[in-house]
C-alpha cells in the first residue's frame, strides 16, 4: 500500500477569501465548498492542491447595511 498522500492536482482550486467586518475572514474551497478559517496548501475534506486565493469583499455589504441601520438622515 502506497503510503505517499494522493491530491487531486486541479487547475481551478483555489481558495476564495470571504471577508467580514465583525469576525473572521473565511476561505472557501472553489471544489468542494469546504469552509475553513485558515487557507491551508491542500483542501481538507477533497484534499486538491490549492494554487491561488482570490479576495471576495462580502464585508462591504455588512458596511452598507451597519450604515443604513445606524444612518441619521
Amino acid at each position: 500500500m502506497d503510503k505517499k498522500k494522493k491530491y487531486r492536482k486541479l487547475k481551478k482550486a483555489r481558495w476564495s477569501r470571504h471577508a467580514h467586518l465583525f469576525r473572521f475572514d473565511e476561505y472557501e474551497c472553489s471544489e468542494c465548498g469546504y469552509i475553513a478559517l485558515n487557507d491551508y496548501t491542500v483542501c481538507p475534506r477533497c484534499n486538491s492542491l490549492m494554487r491561488w486565493k482570490e479576495y471576495d469583499p462580502a464585508w462591504i455589504d455588512e458596511i452598507e447595511t451597519a450604515s443604513a441601520i445606524f444612518d441619521d438622515d
